[in-house]
């Protein structure tokens, strides 16, 4: 099976899969943001939480505040991201009800 080319400058993975939902193996188009964050569930069968921190200014205080969001994403077999990583995912179409994310890239933890 061949590695498809996803236009954004991430790794492939090294792994292969026969998910039709991986963007690198299978058929699923991927478009629209690329976020970073870390995961902090894997519990459910192919999808991880991934919790991104952000800053959000406050105009009448002039000042930022941290703010975070948990967003549902597909986990495709060969990158097979796990609870602490720190991941890449990208906008794809709905895959259900809560899931609009697909991972593309994973990295070791932070130290």
């Amino acid at each position: 099976m061949t590695t498809r080319d996803i236009g954004i400058d991430v790794r492939t993975p090294e792994r292969e899969c026969d998910d039709a939902n991986c963007p690198f193996h299978g058929k699923l188009p991927v478009r629209g943001c690329l976020i970073e964050g870390v995961v902090v569930s894997d519990r459910a069968e192919r999808t991880v939480v991934v919790q991104r921190s952000y800053m959000k200014k406050i105009r009448k205080y002039e000042r930022y505040e941290p703010r975070r969001s948990k967003i549902h994403a597909h986990n495709p077999p060969c990158i097979a991201a796990k609870v602490g990583d720190v991941v890449k995912i990208m906008e794809c179409r709905p895959l259900s009800k809560t899931k609009s994310f697909v991972v593309v890239e994973k990295r070791s933890p932070p130290p």
